[in-house]
């Protein structure tokens, strides 16, 4: 299993891997900018080279990256879409000089124009972003969302409309993250519960953009469309809807990430990755 977690890139994006080994990462997400930030510094020579050594050195590998949450793909403001499209393709250079194979970013928040002119402001903003580099090897990978606010991306059908409605779908993915998709009213804590998830994402979008896993436990329960992140198996997904997912031979090969809370020690990942792999049927 590709287990790891979300590694903080302070001292330049090579120093995840000091971080992620420290843990016991297997892959490993990071930003590939300051995340508070719509600039970044252009990624220096040297520090990428020793990024591609730390990586064979380490063997942490895919390595993910998350795009900003200043992004918003799906806004009707005409200056922050041109603005988070920029931005996008500035981070979808870095992935490629970094050899990162998925870009994961939330697909934004129509702040009222409704949920079908933001699907469209979507689909519109990533074929720009597809055009402006159109050899790009980076895929960008759709997150699935709690839905809190006006938020898109809680609902499967949301997702696989703006892949349908893209004209290079090939270079999209998906991201599952446990926490929202709970939170979002799809319930996968049990046996059954969790065929028929699965059975509806394999539908509605297809299990074959299924590329990177966000493993996070809720604080909140069921439905209740709010994103917070626990510990795991100190929240309502519980162990057993990891355990379901850890089991299943569709996914041993996709990485499985954290992005729980932690203290500068990083303890919390240590306990929270020996909790998931001891899911992990002999």
């Amino acid at each position: 299993m590709r287990l790891g977690a979300h590694m903080s890139i302070s001292g330049g994006v090579d120093t995840a891997f000091d971080r992620g080994e420290q843990v016991g990462c297997d892959a490993m997400q990071i930003f590939t900018k300051n995340n508070n930030q719509w600039r970044a510094a252009p990624l220096k020579e040297k520090t990428v080279e020793r990024y591609h050594r730390r990586q064979a050195e380490t063997g942490i590998t895919p390595v993910v990256a998350h795009a900003a949450y200043l992004l918003n793909l799906a806004t009707p403001d005409d200056e922050l879409w041109h603005k988070s499209i920029d931005a996008l393709v500035v981070e979808m250079e870095r992935c490629d000089v970094l050899a990162i194979p998925y870009l994961v970013i939330h697909p934004g928040s129509h702040v009222g124009s409704g949920e079908a002119a933001g699907i469209a402001r979507v689909v519109e903003a990533l074929n720009v972003a597809h055009d402006r580099l159109p050899d790009a090897r980076v895929k960008i990978t759709l997150e699935t969302t709690a839905g809190q606010g006006t938020n898109l991306g809680y609902r499967f059908e949301q997702l696989a409309a703006m892949i349908a409605g893209t004209e290079a779908s090939d270079r999209l993915a998906v991201c599952y993250d446990t926490c929202h998709t709970l939170a979002a009213g799809y319930d996968f804590r049990t046996p059954e519960g969790y065929a028929e998830v699965f059975r509806q994402f394999d539908e509605i979008i297809g299990l074959d953009r299924l590329t990177v896993f966000h493993f996070n436990d809720s604080k909140q329960d069921l439905g209740s469309r709010r994103d917070r992140h626990a510990h795991i198996g100190e929240g309502f997904v519980g162990l057993e809807g990891f355990r379901h997912i850890l089991n299943d031979p569709r996914f041993r090969e996709i990485p499985m990430l954290l992005e729980t809370p932690k203290s500068k020690d990083m303890h919390e990942d240590v306990e929270n990755l020996a909790r998931l792999r001891a899911l992990i049927a002999g």
